[in-house]
């Protein structure tokens, strides 16, 4: 073997050499470079003595407030945060009946004498009809105003309402859809109404017809 062949492979050693020492001193310094596809194990505690990983907080379930969640299938109850998947649950999400006055109150009794015993939707589609007039610019500009508007509701005496039931199942539904109404939260079956009727009658109004639900049909 000739004197360079030897001198190369003596120098082959020593390179080996001392990259194993130097890989040896960075693993035990705590600096060796993982590879670009080494992801550290997120469940590895960390050994006595050393500082504590980030710990990172339990996610926060967030909600959003009822009087601006997107209407239709989903809504959010602004009591229990419990997502309504119909108005069903929506109307038992609100709770029990709360000491009412003024307009809400108006609402809920107007829900109540025109409606009771009918459907939800029938009901949420009343209470609308008086919401949207209110706003409409032709009927009184209060709820109480357009409940209480002559020859409009027969069921008002001499701008009074009969009693009501306070401790009765439709008398809860009543100021739950009210509620749910004035809040918009949920899509009446005949948006946009303005006017309803009985089934029993035919007014030949004339107007563009929305509706009919239960035994009220509904128009703009």
């Amino acid at each position: 073997m000739s004197f360079r062949l030897k001198a190369a492979i003596a120098a082959a050693f020593a390179l080996s050499a001392a990259a194993a020492v130097t890989a040896s001193d960075m693993s035990i310094a705590g600096e060796s470079i993982p590879s670009a596809t080494s992801v550290p194990a997120p469940s590895q505690a960390p050994s006595a003595g050393s500082p504590p990983a980030v710990i990172f907080a339990a996610p926060r379930e967030v909600t959003q407030p009822l009087a601006t969640a997107p209407k239709g299938d989903t809504m959010i109850s602004p009591d229990s945060h419990v997502p309504a998947t119909s108005l069903a649950a929506l109307v038992d999400a609100q709770g029990a009946p709360e000491e009412l006055d003024g307009d809400m109150k108006c609402l809920a009794g107007a829900v109540y004498f025109e409606s009771k015993g009918e459907s939800l939707e029938g009901q949420l589609a009343v209470a609308r009809v008086i919401i949207n007039r209110a706003k409409s610019g032709r009927f009184a500009d209060s709820l109480c105003g357009v409940v209480y508007q002559p020859s409009q509701f027969s069921f008002v005496r001499g701008h009074a309402m009969p009693p009501i039931r306070l401790d009765s199942r439709a008398w809860r539904e009543a100021v739950a859809i009210a509620q749910i109404a004035a809040q918009d939260s949920w899509d009446s079956l005949a948006e946009g109404a303005l006017f309803f009727h009985a089934r029993r009658v035919a007014p030949g109004w004339g107007k563009a017809r929305l509706a009919s639900i239960d035994n009220h049909i509904f128009y703009r």
